[in-house]
């Protein structure tokens, strides 16, 4: 009988990019260039390229609900990351979907505004998405403005970043990577890793020339493939680090955009 090699599988639920650089496409990208099997269940669909976003048309809940489900019943899923989950009635349909089917690794990246400056998430779901989704969260991945949000004040330091990480961490009891993308340091990027009493800092060089449309979405997708692989937490996100910082500093040259190289 022949023996086939088994491979990690991860479930991305997000929005589609037509642009390719973010949302769904981004994360399948990723997922298969760190060898693991890329499944999907599908939010929204943009019309979208680098610059702009032009139109966003809402995947029904229950349509959502159910690619969650039929990926969960016929696939091992080792990781589920969230991307543009988009208003309160969609969070709360992949909230209780994912509820009670004992998902390890659920890595929620809390898609609030895309480059742009498209929003991406209606005022109203933030409640949703922290009383909903944050508890069955392994890890949670805002970025500057997004944990801006999430705590209540701004943050425009370093020892502020620090604090704001410990501040979420301790309020929904989550791990948080609060990215410092937006507030290089010195010369570098420092990403906080915030899981109960520990922190630990990712640094690496920033790259001002970069304009890394999609880099939160291929980050966190990162994560998740390196969950579902089987790596610790912090181990996950060391190596997401390096495939996003590679990702960055070595981008694919489309005409008058670049892309990440994933």
């Amino acid at each position: 009988m022949r023996r086939f090699p088994t491979q990690p599988v991860a479930l991305t639920i997000a929005g589609s990019d037509s642009g390719g650089g973010a949302g769904i496409q981004a994360d399948l990208k990723t997922f298969h260039a760190l060898g693991v099997f890329g499944t999907s269940a599908i939010t929204c669909v943009t019309a979208q390229n680098p610059d702009r976003v032009s139109a966003i048309q809402a995947v029904r809940p229950r349509i959502v609900a159910e690619q969650i489900a039929r990926v969960c019943e016929a696939f091992p899923v080792g990781a589920v990351k969230t991307g543009m989950l988009y208003d309160a009635a969609i969070i709360r349909a992949v909230a209780a979907e994912l509820r009670g089917r004992n998902i390890a690794n659920l890595v929620v990246d809390p898609v609030m505004v895309a480059t742009s400056g498209a929003l991406l998430l209606k005022p109203g779901a933030i409640r949703a998405l922290t009383a909903g989704l944050f508890p069955l969260a392994r890890l949670i991945t805002p970025n500057l403005a997004e944990l801006e949000v999430l705590v209540g004040h701004r943050v425009r330091t370093l020892p502020e970043l620090r604090a704001a990480a410990r501040e979420l961490s301790r309020r929904y009891d989550v791990a948080v990577l609060a990215k410092g993308g937006h507030l290089p340091v010195g010369g570098m990027v420092v990403d906080v890793l915030c899981a109960g009493k520990r922190v630990r800092e990712f640094r690496s060089a920033h790259v001002a020339s970069a304009k890394p449309h999609g880099a939160g979405c291929t980050f966190s997708a990162a994560m998740a493939a390196h969950l579902a692989r089987g790596f610790s937490l912090e181990a996950a996100v060391a190596g997401a680090k390096r495939f996003i910082g590679r990702a960055i500093r070595e981008p694919i040259r489309l005409g008058r955009y670049a892309a990440l190289r994933v």
